[in-house]
């Protein structure tokens, strides 16, 4: 990462921490978060270069990150490697990540929330604990509907909402100013 200024360096390393914190490697973060800050698309020896990783981490990490669709190949003139490259837009890019996010963990919750919800009904497990399911089931579910009703909305609508925040229920008359 001697290649890298300070500030680029300091983003690439905290992306990987964050990663590493969300589930995923530290390293797949950090070539993410490189590509991100390139200003030309790079390939697999100058990720690996930049980096000081394996070229088969590279390659690894790289089909993980086109699976999730935020990092693509192009193609650069006069050069017959692959070259890849970042979505820029952060808008776009966070709904991609929150999408994948919810496909691979929200909805195996789901899954089996049901199946415990079921399974306590038509066993002998205490009356706490069936609520306790049912309760957990209901918030999974109503965190994924508003996901399912978020995404539909347009990433400039998105966030004007977001910079509104707190005043939405304000706005709609669902509390005033000071009440909680």
């Amino acid at each position: 990462m001697n290649d890298l200024s300070p500030v680029k360096k300091n983003f690439v390393l905290h992306w990987g921490e964050l990663g590493a914190r969300w589930g995923i490697s530290r390293t797949m973060a950090q070539i993410h978060a490189l590509l991100y800050i390139s200003t030309k698309p790079l390939c697999h020896e100058e990720i690996a270069d930049t980096l000081n990783v394996a070229r088969s981490n590279v390659s690894t990490s790289i089909r993980e990150l086109k699976s999730w669709g935020i990092v693509k190949v192009v193609h650069v003139m006069e050069d017959r490697r692959d070259h890849y490259e970042a979505i820029k837009d952060g808008w776009e890019m966070l709904r991609i990540i929150l999408g994948e996010r919810m496909h691979r963990e929200v909805q195996p919750t789901l899954e089996i929330l049901r199946n415990c919800v079921e399974e306590a009904e038509t066993s002998k497990e205490d009356d706490e604990v069936k609520e306790r399911f049912k309760n957990l089931l209901d918030c999974v579910e109503t965190l994924n509907t508003a996901y399912e009703q978020i995404r539909e909305i347009p990433t400039g609508v998105l966030v004007k909402l977001a910079k509104l925040g707190g005043k939405i229920p304000i706005k709609l008359g669902l509390f005033s100013k000071g009440s909680s």
